[in-house]
C-alpha cells in the first residue's frame, strides 16, 4: 500500500510545470500548495488489483445493477401495468405499491453504491487550506484541469471498467424514471374514451340513466321529502362502485320559494330546464380538492364540504360563497321517465371535481 505525505519546506520554490518528469499527482500537489492547500495525508484504501479491490468493485457494481433493474421495473409498471379499476380483476390495486417499491429500491441501490464507492474505494485524504483571493493564471488553469483528471483517475473507472458499465446501466434507467411522469401523457392518451369529461350518467345506446340509491333501487319524487336530500348514483352496472367514483350526486327537494329562486338562477346561466319541479341535483365532488361535499344545511340552502369548509349556495347554481373552492358544483339535468322514476336528462354538461389544464 503506497502513501503520499508532504511537509512544505520554508521558502520552497514552485515546481517547473514543464518538467516532463512530473507525475500527475506531483502537479496536483503543486496546485494545492499554490492554492495554500497542504495535502498532509493521502492514502489509498485498497491495493490496486488486489482481491479486496475486486470484491468491493463487484459490490458497488451489484448495487448499480440493482438500481438499473429496479428503475427498469418502475418504467415497465408505469407504462404497461393496468391501473384503471375493473371489477373482478384486482391487479390495478398493485399499481401504486409497485411504483413505490421499485422506485425505492432504485434509489436505495444508487445510494448504497455511491456510499460504498466513496467510503471503501476512494483514497483517504487530509488537507489544510488557507483562505485567499487571487486571480487565476494559465498555470493555475492547467493545474485545475490536471486535478480534475487525477480525480477521475482515482475514481478508478478506467482501471475498473465494471464500475463504469454498471454505473451507466444503473443510472440510465433512473434518468428515464425522472422523465417518465413528464412524458407520461405522450405514452398513452390521457383522454382515452373521454373519461375526464363523462360520468356514469352519460346516456347509453340512447337510453337515459336512472338515479338510484346505494342499494340499487330507483327513486321517485315522492321518496324525497320537502327540504330533504338524498345521495344518488347512476343506474348502471357498477354505478355505486369506485368505477364511477366521479358520479355521486346530491338530489335535493327544495321548498317552493327556494325552488323559484333556484330556477331564476338557472335561467341566468342557460340552465333553465335542469330542474324537475322543485328538485335539483348537484355533483357531490367538491371543485376544490375532490372531497365529498355532503353536509346540506336545509335552512340556508348551503352545501358544506367538510375537508376545507367550502360552502356552496344551492339556490344560486351551487356557487361557492365561502372557503377555497372557486368554481360552482356542476348541476345534473333532471326529468322523470314514463314509470315515474328520476332519470338524468343528459350527462353533466360541466366537468366534475377539481380543475385541470384541459377543462373547458
Amino acid at each position: 500500500m503506497s502513501t503520499h505525505t508532504h511537509q512544505a519546506p520554508q521558502g520552497r520554490e514552485p515546481l517547473d510545470m514543464d518538467d516532463p518528469g512530473l507525475s500527475r499527482f506531483d502537479i496536483v500537489q503543486e496546485g494545492a500548495r499554490r492554492d495554500d492547500i497542504e495535502i498532509v495525508h493521502y492514502e489509498p484504501q485498497v491495493v490496486p488489483g488486489s482481491k479486496a479491490e475486486r470484491r468491493l468493485t463487484r459490490t458497488v457494481a451489484a448495487f448499480f445493477l440493482l438500481t438499473g433493474l429496479a428503475a427498469t421495473a418502475f418504467l415497465v409498471v408505469y407504462i404497461w401495468w393496468p391501473w384503471q379499476w375493473e371489477p373482478g380483476r384486482g391487479g390495478d390495486n398493485w399499481y401504486t405499491p409497485l411504483l413505490g417499491v421499485t422506485l425505492g429500491i432504485a434509489l436505495l441501490g444508487v445510494g448504497f453504491g455511491i456510499l460504498t464507492w466513496g467510503k471503501k474505494l476512494l483514497p483517504k485524504e487530509v488537507s489544510i487550506q488557507d483562505r485567499h483571493d487571487q486571480p487565476s493564471s494559465s498555470e493555475d488553469r492547467r493545474i485545475t484541469g490536471e486535478t480534475m483528471l487525477y480525480m477521475a483517475d482515482e475514481l478508478g473507472v478506467r482501471r475498473r471498467p465494471l464500475l463504469g458499465a454498471s454505473l451507466m446501466a444503473g443510472l440510465a434507467p433512473v434518468g428515464l424514471v425522472a422523465a417518465a411522469p413528464l412524458i407520461g401523457g405522450l405514452i398513452e392518451n390521457p383522454h382515452k374514451n373521454n373519461q375526464m369529461f363523462t360520468t356514469g350518467f352519460k346516456p347509453a345506446d340512447g337510453k337515459k340513466i336512472r338515479l338510484i340509491r346505494e342499494d340499487g333501487r330507483p327513486i321517485r319524487p315522492a321518496d324525497v321529502s320537502v327540504g330533504g336530500q338524498l345521495t344518488v348514483f347512476p343506474g348502471v352496472d357498477g354505478g355505486v362502485s369506485n368505477k364511477y367514483a366521479d358520479s355521486p350526486t346530491l338530489l335535493i327537494h327544495l321548498r317552493d320559494g327556494d325552488a323559484a329562486e333556484s330556477r331564476a338562477a338557472n335561467a341566468r346561466v342557460g340552465h333553465g330546464d335542469y330542474m324537475w319541479g322543485n328538485f335539483a341535483a348537484f355533483s357531490k365532488i367538491c371543485t376544490h380538492a375532490g372531497c365529498p361535499a355532503s353536509l346540506y344545511e336545509q335552512q340556508t340552502n348551503r352545501l358544506l364540504c367538510p375537508c376545507h369548509q367550502s360552502q356552496f349556495l344551492i339556490t344560486d347554481n351551487a356557487k361557492p360563497v365561502f372557503g377555497p373552492a372557486n368554481r360552482r358544483l356542476p348541476q345534473l339535468p333532471l326529468e322523470v321517465d314514463a314509470e315515474g322514476f328520476f332519470v338524468a336528462k343528459s350527462d353533466y354538461t360541466e366537468t366534475i371535481g377539481p380543475d385541470f389544464w384541459e377543462r373547458p
